[in-house]
């Protein structure tokens, strides 16, 4: 087990693994010209791309999983093996000739992807002590904050200097070494280890882990209600040249850094009072960002404001989630299923609010709106205290 000031290196193998699975969902909207190009088709369509991952993964991920645990495959196989379906049909990705075969391939790993993430938490929550599970959750989710960093800027340099095969090949590579290491350094689990799916479909019988669930997708909906149409907000909204774009995004992914690392290290002892906090404070920036007018500085601030939360919640999420039920495949599975539904749900009703008319500043307040109610969910599952979790 794991000290307070010490975590496993496998916790930090599972975070690299995660960076890049979610670095292979977002480098699309990086290489969007170039795979229009390349295939004749709309950035629109190019744009499904990302859509179909997510619809994998929400809905592919979590009947993986059931069938994994009715076959009772250990975690650790069944994460190796799920890697290497993930980096087979990212070589298909990478070699794909046709539209149809590259949507597919990508609807593929997105399955492959959600029942990986989930078992990447599951395997965390066992390397360390239960007190420390926050912590842990916030290192391994690190991968997460920093493939928009990261991950998406070098495959996107990839692409533009080799082309967009050579930025797929780039994520096939790095699934490629997280498997080998994983199999190779991840403590075995044997076949049938793992909480039998009984006990894990009881597990979903409970109303506490329901009301997480619901959190954590109005959180990530909230968030990506708006920061799906960041760019053209940033720029239409507040005057920023275009130039200047990339740089705040990297502020606000540093951002997100932070929140994370600040979020993990109060997530297992204050889990609510972090989940509260940090919709309060979405819901601020936000609305700050809509009310700004012509303080394009306080809009900006508020922007940057934004990036120590929301996804930076994370820890707290996944800290909540664990203590309502035992961490196994199939709760964690579906946690990342339900926060990938919240993301398309978020940025389907900020772009469904744009097409009515009501402007660059609607998806912020939509973003507001589902902040409010992740706040009313939390008071709904009398968990909303402020001062203490």
């Amino acid at each position: 087990m794991a000290t307070r000031s010490t975590l496993p290196p496998t916790v930090y193998l599972l975070g690299l693994t995660i960076f890049s699975l979610v670095t292979a969902e977002f480098m699309v909207a990086g290489i969007m010209p170039a795979l229009a190009e390349a295939f004749s088709v709309s950035l629109a369509q190019v744009g499904n791309l990302i859509a179909f991952y997510a619809l994998g993964m929400a809905l592919g991920g979590p009947p993986l999983t059931v069938l994994l645990l009715a076959c009772k495959v250990g975690n650790k196989a069944a994460l190796v093996g799920l890697l290497a379906l993930y980096v087979g049909a990212g070589a298909v990705a990478a070699l794909a000739e046709s539209y149809p075969l590259l949507a597919l391939a990508r609807t593929l790993m997105g399955v492959a992807s959600a029942a990986c993430i989930g078992l990447c938490m599951t395997l965390c929550a066992g390397l360390v002590a239960p007190a420390a599970r926050g912590r842990a959750a916030s290192v391994v989710l690190a991968g997460l904050m920093l493939s928009p960093v990261a991950g998406v800027p070098l495959t996107t340099w990839a692409a533009e200097h080799f082309g967009w095969r050579a930025a797929s090949w780039l994520v096939v590579l790095l699934a490629s070494a997280c498997t080998a290491l994983g199999a190779w350094r991840l403590p075995a689990t044997p076949p049938g280890s793992a909480a039998p799916l009984r006990q894990q479909l009881a597990d979903l019988r409970n109303r506490s882990l329901w009301a997480a669930y619901a959190t954590s997708g109005l959180i990530i909906g909230a968030t990506f209600a708006a920061f799906s149409y960041c760019t053209p907000i940033l720029i239409q909204v507040l005057g920023v040249a275009p130039g200047q774009v990339a740089a705040l995004l990297a502020l606000y992914g540093l951002g997100n850094l932070v929140g994370n690392a600040v979020v993990g290290r109060i997530a297992d002892r204050h889990t609510l009072s972090a989940q509260a906090w940090g919709l309060l404070l979405l819901m601020l920036a936000l609305a700050g960002i809509a009310l700004a007018g012509e303080q394009r500085g306080l809009g900006l601030v508020c922007f940057i404001a934004l990036g120590l939360t929301g996804v930076a919640l994370n820890p707290a999420m996944v800290a909540r989630v664990m203590k309502a039920a035992e961490p196994g495949a199939l709760v964690n599975t579906l946690h990342s299923s339900v926060i990938t539904a919240g993301l398309a749900f978020g940025s389907w009703a900020g772009g469904a609010a744009i097409d009515a008319g009501f402007g660059l500043r609607a998806p912020l307040w939509v973003g507001v709106a589902m902040a409010a109610l992740g706040l009313l969910s939390l008071w709904r599952a009398g968990a909303y205290r402020l001062s203490a979790a």
